[in-house]
Formats: structure tokens, C-alpha cells, sequence
């Protein structure tokens, strides 16, 4: 068998089973990679979710949203200045609508921040009409929700009032003024009063699903030595096949029903 494994066309197979090995050791880290990045990012909530909220110009700042801060819960008092603009094809739920922005002015200065206030069904009457949604307070207002940093935009134009991603680039250009680069997800809402405004569908927690990454790595490492068994079958079986007195075949058993025929 090693003499016929020698040949240039076992050699051949051999290669590429070595090939395949190589290509599936790595696939199997980037899939652990991927779930690793899922823990690292459900440890962060564990940190950030429900923990008590700081104020918004402490993660939200003018470089913008480090990654070990994201779901931070924040606060932040003042009045909103401008809105709404809706950003299309938001899932929630099984359903796509839009969330709706406004930009929200601080009580203690520095640039407007992006409020996302939550989801709206998409309307009946085709993408071009935007719903009706309940108008942001008037006057000062607290927040309390968490800090995201914005999407890449799309450099896609959409009617007046709709953004295609929630870049904060373009909220900034179809609300007409200067915003925080990241947004704040609204949790909360309260009036001097103690009382709540009415306000869109809030959106639900974030997805802290897994996944199957790391059954994926396992089967990838698992199957870095699936090319070598099959090479190894191959042979076995070449060489069966070419020398069938060296490999007499195992006596055939007798089964109740054959004996019955006889």
C-alpha cells in the first residue's frame, strides 16, 4: 500500500488533502473568533445594559463611541430641536417599519445629540408616505437610554425625511444641524413633572444569541483529517481491487431466508 501511495496520483490527492486540512484549521479559528467577539460583546452588556446611567457626554464624546462602551446607559437632559427623520427598513419583531430620530439640544451645551425614539410600522400607502408618529415634547426633557455608535452610510439619496442607515452623517444633513458622532437609544423619557410623553414602539433588548460558531469550529477541526481518511480508503481500495488474493473476501454468511430456499 505505501508503494502504491508513492505514486504521482496518490501524491497528488495527498497534496490537496494536505490543502484542505490548512484551509479548515483556519476556518475553524475564524468561526471561534466569531464566537469569542459574541461573549466579548454579551460581557459587555452584563457590564452596561441595567447598570446605573452616567451622564451621555462621558461615552459620547466628540471622537465618538469606544467599543468597550457601547450599551452604556446614559442621561441626558434638555429639549429637542429638530425632527423627526425615519430611517426605512427597520426589523422588529418579524416586521419591517422605520425608527425615528431627533436631535436632542443638552441642558449644559456642546453639540446636539441623536435621540432614536423608537419604531413605527412602515405605511400602507407605499414607502414614499411617512406615518404619523406622536410629536417630542416641547419643552426639557430627560433620557435615559443606551449609547450606540452610528452605521456606515450608504451614500444612497431617499425622499425628504428618510435616511437609508442610521449614519449619524446623514441624520446630521436631514435634521440640519451638527450632531455627536453615536446616537442614544431611548429607554425612558421623562417631563419635569415625572410624567412620560407618549412615543413610538420601543425597540426590544439586543440579540444575545451565540450562535452555532462554535459548532462550526469543532466541525471544521474535525475535518482537517477528512482528507487524508478518504485518501487512505482510496488506496486500501485500489490495492484491493488489484490484488484480490492478498485480500480474500470474508465467507458469506447464511441468512434464515436462504436456508429456507434450499
Amino acid at each position: 500500500m505505501l508503494r502504491r501511495l508513492l505514486t504521482p496520483r496518490w501524491l497528488g490527492a495527498l497534496a490537496l488533502a494536505a490543502v484542505f486540512a490548512v484551509a479548515a484549521y483556519h476556518l475553524g479559528f475564524w468561526q471561534y473568533h466569531r464566537h469569542e467577539a459574541k461573549v466579548e460583546r454579551n460581557a459587555r452588556l452584563d457590564a452596561h445594559y441595567t447598570a446605573d446611567p452616567v451622564p451621555v457626554g462621558t461615552v459620547l464624546t466628540a471622537d465618538g463611541v469606544d467599543p468597550q462602551d457601547e450599551w452604556t446607559r446614559v442621561r441626558v437632559s434638555g429639549r429637542y430641536v429638530a425632527g423627526p427623520v425615519y430611517v426605512r427598513g427597520r426589523p422588529n419583531d418579524g416586521e419591517v417599519g422605520l425608527e425615528v430620530l431627533w436631535a436632542l439640544r443638552p441642558s449644559d451645551g456642546g453639540e446636539d445629540v441623536l435621540v432614536d425614539r423608537g419604531w413605527v410600522p412602515a405605511s400602507d400607502a407605499g414607502a414614499e408616505v411617512l406615518p404619523q408618529v406622536d410629536p417630542a415634547p416641547t419643552g426639557e426633557v430627560t433620557v435615559v437610554g443606551w449609547v450606540r455608535p452610528g452605521e456606515p452610510s450608504p451614500g444612497r439619496p431617499l425622499a425628504s425625511g428618510q435616511i437609508a442607515n442610521l449614519s449619524v452623517e446623514d441624520a446630521s444633513t436631514a435634521l440640519s444641524t451638527s450632531l455627536r458622532p453615536g446616537y442614544v437609544l431611548v429607554q425612558s423619557e421623562t417631563l419635569p413633572d415625572g410624567s412620560s410623553p407618549p412615543r413610538p414602539q420601543a425597540l426590544p433588548p439586543p440579540d444575545r444569541d451565540l450562535g452555532p460558531h462554535l459548532a462550526y469550529a469543532y466541525q471544521w477541526w474535525f475535518g482537517t483529517v477528512l482528507g487524508f481518511v478518504l485518501v487512505g480508503f482510496g488506496v486500501r481500495r485500489e490495492e484491493r481491487l488489484a490484488h484480490p488474493e492478498r485480500y480474500p473476501a470474508a465467507p458469506r454468511k447464511t441468512r434464515i431466508w436462504d436456508e429456507e430456499d434450499e
